[in-house]
């Protein structure tokens, strides 16, 4: 088992920053591949970012891509996700989530999952 929880949530005013982290425990991170998802207001769950296990690949949606950038500490058994310029539409439910060994853009591909922090963009 994986437990991963979330923090670095809140709320900020469109064209800010905010840094997210997502502590893992239970397991030997650096043997996961990680990724970051939300869940806005009425919206499904979408992909947001992911990492390799060694965090020398990442790959972003298209809405991330230029504003958000996935990091990892595998000392500190802890993924970032640091969102700039943020934007009303980036409202949302942010999840990590963990699966062995390889990244992918699809939730079903993740085994586990934290809580969630929430994110909330003020215009």
């Amino acid at each position: 088992q994986v437990q991963l929880v979330e923090s670095g949530g809140g709320l900020v005013q469109a064209g800010g920053s905010l840094r997210l982290s997502c502590a893992a425990s239970g397991r030997t991170f650096s043997n996961y591949a990680m990724g970051w998802f939300r869940q806005g207001p009425g919206k499904e769950r979408e992909f947001v970012a992911t990492i390799s296990r060694s965090g020398d690949s990442a790959g972003y949606a298209d809405s991330a891509k230029g504003s958000f950038t996935i990091s990892r500490d595998n000392a500190k058994n802890t993924v970032y996700l640091q969102m700039n310029s943020l934007k009303v539409e980036d409202t949302a439910l942010y999840y990590c989530a963990a699966r062995e060994y390889y990244t992918s853009t699809r939730a079903s591909m993740y085994n586990y999952w934290g809580q969630g922090t929430q994110v909330t963009v003020s215009s």
